[in-house]
């Protein structure tokens, strides 16, 4: 690691650490959003007060690591482990092996209301189940491992690159971009419900459908549930996730759900109703709705809105659309559909914010105004631009998560800085 400066007050300093012990430093710098050379200088400070070395730390394999520290520092810390009778690698591995210890990493913050997450449009086509699978994947993601996340750069691009009434294609592609950051995972727990009746979630993330004539959600929410819904629900096995990101599987029997709940009492709340057995077992829910505008999308919605107790904006409808004009017609419906259901119910439904889905600006000015066209919506605000690449249809066709096929590509750190941005 090295300093961007060099501050009249810090020399640069250069010993060795094994390369386990640097990059659990990394991860836990980045948990505490604690700068890495303040660690270190904190880690000696603690290790010079103790009366005697702690235990040996295995440096084997050590390699070259740099970092800043006061001046003074380290000719003071030569000197106490020479007395000591350590070498300055054991030295420093102890210092930052005491300064890990007594800076354990940070629990996961959990919500004390469920978060619910309805992700939505009533045009198909527009990418709704990538990007609620995406989402949750890095809502998901291991809270001790650093992921890259470059937060909003299509929106910096396009704020910095703005001619008079439209975007110029030429200057959003030379404009700069924000630069990489490493960040721990988000560390929810997730469960994702296939509100869909196609099922392109569950089949996209290598699960079965449910079978037609057993126990679904449609039964639950209907009130002929044929056991309890948790049984219902699979995990998406992998290192990334632990077992934090779960599936509620979807069934073709869906496609007859607005006609069952046209008998049932209270119908928009069924699908509340038929969730709440287990929303204490998550953080946060997200529904991948159908291309829809009847009954069970006014479900979905109500089941979006927000509860007693609950922080604005921490639930809500995330809508996801294309830079293209005839996902502004579609978003003019679902809108409409929104804001009548808060009137006829009195309900707060807040809006999550716009996703612009695969976006490629060298479509022309159709892409580039329809998107300055979005930018220019303020409440719900864009709050992110996911391009348009093959690492999601590649992850689709072999029936992977996104963030396992390619968690490093452009796609996945584009969705982690949508995760972050309505946290």
């Amino acid at each position: 690691m090295t300093s961007p400066s060099s501050p009249s007050d810090r020399e640069k300093v250069v010993s060795k650490l094994p390369p386990w012990l640097r990059q659990e430093l990394k991860i836990r710098t980045a948990q505490l959003r604690v700068d890495i050379q303040d660690a270190v200088h904190q880690g000696i400070a603690q290790w010079t007060a103790l009366a005697s070395s702690p235990s040996p730390v295995d440096t084997s394999g050590a390699e070259s690591f740099s970092t800043w520290l006061p001046a003074g520092q380290w000719e003071s810390f030569r000197t106490g482990s020479k007395d000591r009778g350590v070498s300055l690698i054991q030295g420093l591995a102890q210092a930052v092996s005491l300064w890990l210890e007594m800076n354990p990493a940070p629990t996961v913050k959990r919500p004390s209301v469920v978060r619910r997450i309805v992700v939505c449009n009533q045009k198909g086509g527009v990418g709704k189940t990538a990007i609620t699978a995406g989402t949750a994947e890095a809502l998901a993601e291991d809270p001790d491992t650093l992921h890259p996340v470059r937060v909003a750069r299509q929106l910096a691009r396009l704020s910095a690159t703005e001619d008079g009434d439209h975007t110029t294609p030429d200057a959003a592609a030379s404009a700069p971009p924000v630069d990489l950051e490493d960040l721990p995972g988000l560390g929810m727990r997730v469960l994702l419900v296939d509100f869909d009746p196609q099922g392109h979630l569950t089949k996209q993330l290598g699960r079965q459908p449910l079978p037609i004539g057993g126990d679904s959600l449609t039964c639950h929410m209907a009130g002929e549930a044929k056991g309890p819904l948790a049984d219902l629900i699979v995990p998406i096995p992998d290192e990334h996730f632990g077992d934090r990101l779960h599936i509620l599987p979807a069934c073709t029997d869906a496609f007859l759900l607005d006609v069952r709940l046209s008998t049932v009492r209270a119908r928009e709340a069924a699908l509340e109703r038929a969730l709440a057995p287990v929303e204490a077992d998550y953080d946060v829910i997200l529904i991948d709705c159908p291309p829809s505008l009847g009954l069970s999308m006014d479900a979905a919605i109500y089941y979006g809105r927000r509860r007693d107790a609950e922080q604005p904006g921490a639930s809500g409808a995330l809508i996801v659309v294309q830079a293209e004009d005839s996902s502004a017609d579609a978003y003019d419906l679902l809108t409409s559909q929104i804001n009548d259901l808060r009137d006829d119910l009195s309900l707060d439904i807040d809006y999550l914010g716009l996703v612009v889905n695969l976006y490629d600006g060298r479509r022309g000015y159709i892409a580039t105004s329809s998107l300055q066209a979005w930018m220019d919506i303020k409440d719900p605000r864009v709050v992110a631009i996911v391009p348009d690449l093959k690492e999601q249809r590649e992850a689709v066709r072999v029936k992977q998560p996104l963030f396992v096929y390619a968690p490093k590509g452009e796609q996945a750190v584009a969705l982690r800085a949508l995760a972050r941005e309505i946290s």
